[in-house]
């Protein structure tokens, strides 16, 4: 005898199916990530929503889940006024407008204020500070400072005198810029014009599991890291990157540095905390300044990369900024790999990226 479906049993069903649908569970955990690929309508208050909806969680017997946004019009319910699932989503909104903000940091003459970024995109000062802080890493102080360097170091580089390129980079007055122009070049801005004439750079060169490894640092801090089979050849990249510099090797006390380097490598649960001198475009940093976000033991694509520095289309140039990377582990571009898992290209080469990720314990293809 075939029992029939009762209403009290189809309500049940119905209840059940939500409850265990995977997607209930990303509603309940109010997961942005989700925003876009389904919705959800609650019948007992007419509405449909996004998967992030703050709103109370509904019942699951009143709710129903739909593929497309057009599905969920189909009700005849109307859009909830806290989520607003028609438009785009909130990270959406987010990322817009730091976008829009870096265009105003970057077209300014002059460094323009937090309240007056924040009144440009209809912000409150503190709600925008930390937006731009989510999405690009950097505060928009920090971004205006990362994008003037790399202005100044554009007009050193073109030919430009040092008084042209303070100006021209929106520095209002020389004693500003000279406050902070080591740090900022990391050396002075005649050195930097004129290839690190006179900078010293310490380094001592070492043997690890994966083969030579160089490490050379300025006052500021280590500013190359470099992994390879011949050291010579190590060496003279440091030579191009430092053509002018005083290099200064065979020092035992920086070699102490150089054996921290190495047993990071070798152990990476142990840590590397080292002063760095970090030199770069201001996207550069940017990426680079995600990149030490990540945890060890972790990957994430390019494209997630682009994704958290608010340049979702900029994947590639994420990838050149990578492989422009000269502090090997210490910013650990071999942490990014493919959208599918997958191992990409590595300036230190695949084999190497492969260990380095054996030994973090990270899972790859």
């Amino acid at each position: 005898m075939i029992n029939a479906m009762t209403p009290e049993n189809v309500r049940q069903s119905v209840e059940l199916g939500v409850a265990n649908d995977p997607r209930w569970a990303r509603v309940l955990a109010r997961d942005r990530t989700a925003d876009g690929t389904f919705w959800y309508s609650v019948a007992t208050t007419g509405v449909y929503c996004r998967p992030s909806c703050p709103s109370r969680a509904a019942n699951p017997k009143n709710v129903q889940m739909h593929v497309t946004l057009a599905d969920a019009k189909a009700t005849g319910f109307r859009p909830c006024k806290r989520c607003h699932p028609d438009g785009p989503s909130i990270d959406a909104e987010n990322v817009a407008i730091v976008a829009r903000a870096c265009r105003l940091i970057e077209e300014s003459e002059e460094e323009p204020s937090l309240n007056a970024l924040a009144k440009a995109v209809g912000r409150s000062a503190s709600y925008f500070h930390r937006s731009f802080k989510a999405v690009t890493g950097l505060t928009p102080k920090d971004y205006a400072a990362a994008h003037r360097a790399s202005k100044v170091r554009e007009g050193l580089a073109s030919g430009s005198s040092v008084t042209e390129a303070i100006y021209d980079a929106g520095y209002n007055s020389s004693g500003r810029f000279y406050e902070k122009s080591t740090d900022m070049l990391g050396m002075t801005p005649t050195q930097f014009k004129t290839g690190g004439t006179n900078e010293e750079i310490r380094f001592a060169l070492g043997q690890t599991s994966l083969g030579a490894i160089l490490v050379a640092s300025s006052k500021k801090g280590v500013a190359s890291i470099l992994l390879g089979n011949d050291p010579d050849a190590l060496l003279r990249q440091l030579q191009d990157r430092f053509p002018k510099a005083k290099l200064i090797g065979a020092d035992k006390d920086y070699e102490g540095l150089v054996a921290r380097v190495v047993g990071f490598i070798e152990a990476p649960q142990i840590g590397l905390d080292l002063p760095l001198d970090v030199r770069g475009t201001a996207f550069q940093r940017r990426v680079w300044q995600a990149l030490q976000e990540i945890p060890v033991g972790q990957t994430v694509s390019y494209t997630e990369i682009a994704q958290r520095i608010g340049s979702p289309k900029a994947v590639r140039a994420v990838a050149g900024a990578c492989a422009a990377n000269n502090l090997a582990v210490a910013i650990p571009c071999h942490r990014v790999v493919r959208n599918d898992g997958a191992l990409s290209g590595y300036a230190w080469g695949v084999e190497r990226k492969k260990v380095l990720l054996d030994r973090e314990g990270a899972r790859t293809q």
